[in-house]
């Protein structure tokens, strides 16, 4: 489930709140979707970018466990490709080798957090400390500032996306979900993967996923036979002149 975003009248905004809130009734968050939310207007992440070229992104969200990880970056290696793994704090902690392996890849490394929480419901202070205290935990192993962040679950709110950016960090999400936290297998995700990517797409995996590795050789090889470079999420953004149209997508000015 995507997030919804758009600007609607004040007359309307109490039946669409009334419409969220009965959509929340029937169950938690799911762990590939983002949380609905209705306003007026609202403050998005980027789910994508409107590219006249045909750059896209593949990222890898690192939260629990580190058994794949010399895989996906020998395939990375293999096909010269540079992704971004977004690592919660506690996993850039517990693997700190893993860390250094990636950015001495030449590979982007931005924050998913520090507790892995629904941000959504967090005060501006605790976002903050999240916020802060995962960037310096990736710093502290890598010498390098973050500039991206990732919300655990997709969940978002204003305040999330507003603080972040106020500490100098772009809120990215993605339009390709490759599912591998399913398990499906290699060849299911690969054609997921192939089927939906576009220009300016942001692919999400998982470096911890079953399959993810075994799947990660074809999906670059097919995306990079139909035209696609791959290049980090930090090289496809744009970070001013820029508008996010209700999809999440994301349009340079003029």
């Amino acid at each position: 489930m995507r997030v919804i975003t758009f600007r609607v009248r004040t007359a309307v905004l109490a039946a669409a709140f009334a419409a969220a809130l009965a959509l929340a009734s029937f169950g938690a968050y799911a762990s590939d979707a983002a949380a609905v939310y209705w306003s007026g207007s609202r403050s998005l992440p980027v789910y994508s970018v409107e590219r006249e070229d045909n750059k896209i992104a593949i990222s890898f969200d690192c939260a629990w466990g580190d058994e794949y990880t010399a895989q996906l970056l020998s395939a990375l290696g293999a096909a010269q490709v540079r992704a971004t793994f977004f690592t919660v704090q506690f996993w850039a902690e517990k693997y700190p080798e893993h860390l250094r392996e990636i950015d001495a890849a030449g590979h982007e490394i931005g924050t998913h957090s520090a507790t892995h929480s629904y941000m959504s419901r967090l005060s501006e202070g605790e976002i903050r400390a999240e916020l802060a205290s995962s960037s310096e935990a990736i710093r502290s192993v890598t010498g390098k500032a973050v500039t991206l962040f990732r919300p655990p679950y997709g969940d978002y709110d204003d305040l999330l996306v507003d603080t972040a950016a106020d500490m100098g960090l772009l809120t990215v999400q993605w339009d390709v979900d490759s599912l591998d936290w399913k398990d499906l297998s290699a060849q299911q995700i690969a054609e997921r993967v192939i089927a939906q990517t576009k220009k300016g797409a942001v692919i999400l995996c998982h470096n911890n996923g079953l399959h993810t590795a075994e799947a990660l050789p074809i999906i670059l090889d097919a995306l990079k036979a139909k035209g696609f470079e791959f290049v980090p999420v930090g090289e496809l953004v744009y970070r001013e002149n820029f508008t996010i149209d209700r999809a999440g997508r994301q349009h340079p000015n003029g």
